[in-house]
């Protein structure tokens, strides 16, 4: 029915969460972004690129709370629009609270749902009001500990391809000394394999380089590893699937997120890559941190 190169996605979640610097992002990467439209427009905007004589293959629609003074809702917009054979990704971005509010004082902004009360208890309304429609999100990016620029590469990994009717996995590493990722569906550690880092001359590299690949991934640990998560894995894509799953963050976390974590998300990628039902991408959080 429609002319879209993807499915249409949906932004939203917190005040502050990195809704107008993900819209960017999509924007560079060629969509058409609506900003700020109420819930009931969204259904009309899609119908409008969806037309022949629109030259609009790729669109993005950001709501926020703010949406909430006028009539419908997110939920009744997505169902209408599943009708329309329309049917969005929902991105929702989220961010701890004591991150959210340092990013409002840093602006000296008021939240959305303050009122007259703290800028906490604001927060704190809005994850409620939010809380049915995180729960349908199909992609939930946690942005706490991102910048701008590990933003645009967690939105890459998501939305890169789209192709076809594919399961999206996320393989993502990350550094336990930086917080566990909120956002992922799966979390592993293998902090239990032997540590680069203690090895003076394989330090300065990292999980990319063939050094440190080779060195973690020869362990006869790290191979019994890979090949059991990846045959568990492969059992659950079915069940995702019929949960209408489709988007999956793996996390394989380690502790500063250089060295073995790495090497691990290269290796599963590309062992799950090998699946053609599956559209794989890897992350690097904390690859560059100190």
């Amino acid at each position: 029915m429609t002319q879209f190169e993807t499915p249409p996605i949906l932004v939203t979640g917190m005040s502050g969460g990195g809704l107008s610097s993900a819209a960017k992002v999509l924007e560079d990467k060629g969509y058409y972004v609506a900003h700020n439209i109420p819930p009931r427009a969204i259904v009309d905007l899609l119908q409008l690129c969806a037309l022949k004589e629109t030259e609009v293959n790729k669109v993005a629609a950001v709501t926020d709370v703010r949406s909430r003074m006028f009539p419908g809702s997110m939920m009744e917009t997505i169902a209408q629009l599943t009708k329309l054979d329309m049917e969005p990704t929902v991105l929702f971005l989220d961010a701890r609270d004591d991150v959210l509010i340092r990013r409002f004082d840093s602006v000296r902004r008021t939240h959305p749902l303050q009122g007259q009360d703290t800028l906490k208890a604001g927060i704190q309304r809005e994850r409620e009001v939010l809380a049915e429609l995180r729960d349908r999100a199909d992609v939930i990016i946690d942005t706490t500990n991102l910048s701008i620029h590990d933003l645009r590469r967690a939105i890459e990994a998501s939305f890169g391809e789209m192709r076809g009717n594919r399961q999206h996995v996320t393989v993502e590493s990350f550094g336990f000394k930086h917080g566990s990722p909120r956002d992922a569906d799966l979390v592993v550690d293998v902090r239990f394999l032997p540590n680069p880092y203690w090895v003076p001359e394989l330090r300065g590299y990292r999980g990319t380089d063939e050094p440190v690949a080779d060195y973690v991934l020869s362990q006869p640990a790290a191979e019994e590893f890979i090949s059991s998560f990846v045959t568990m894995f492969d059992s659950m894509l079915a069940g995702y699937r019929h949960e209408g799953k489709n988007f999956i963050t793996v996390a394989v976390g380690c502790t500063g997120g250089h060295h073995r974590s790495v090497a691990v998300v290269e290796e599963l990628a590309r062992r799950l890559s090998c699946n053609e039902q599956l559209e794989v991408s890897t992350l690097h959080r904390d690859i560059a941190r100190g």
